[in-house]
């Protein structure tokens, strides 16, 4: 639900209002694929960006969502997957990243997205002592 509450609206239980931050709405993936999407699949990355740093294009990662985000701006989609349509699976704007899967289940290629982030995050912090 991370990266989903980011958009305008989402659909998940009803139509609902989200924080906003990036244009557009969360939509169920299409009638005929199983639902929930569970399991491996891959990333294709679309645009360079730091979060990607020494993961190879096309690497796997673990899902379990039934929902997907369509934003307004295709630029904002870093990632991609497909799973019968290709929806995105990582999203950027400005200083803001979020994935469709779960990085945390996602073994090696996981962890180091996350070291991407932190060393990413630590680079705009200054020591205020």
């Amino acid at each position: 639900m991370g990266q989903q509450a980011l958009f305008d609206v989402s659909e998940e239980g009803g139509e609902h209002e989200c924080l906003g931050v990036i244009k557009g709405r969360v939509v169920r993936l299409p009638q005929g694929l199983k639902v929930p999407h569970m399991g491996w699949n891959h990333v294709r990355q679309v645009r360079q960006h730091p979060i990607f740093e020494g993961i190879p294009d096309v690497s796997y990662f673990y899902f379990v969502h039934s929902y997907v985000p369509s934003p307004e701006d295709p630029a904002v989609v870093i990632g991609e997957t497909d799973y019968g349509v290709t929806f995105p699976s990582v999203i950027a704007k400005d200083n803001v990243v979020a994935t469709q899967f779960h990085p945390e289940k996602s073994g090696e290629m996981g962890l180091k997205m996350y070291g991407n982030f932190i060393r990413s995050a630590s680079n705009g912090v200054r020591d205020i002592t």
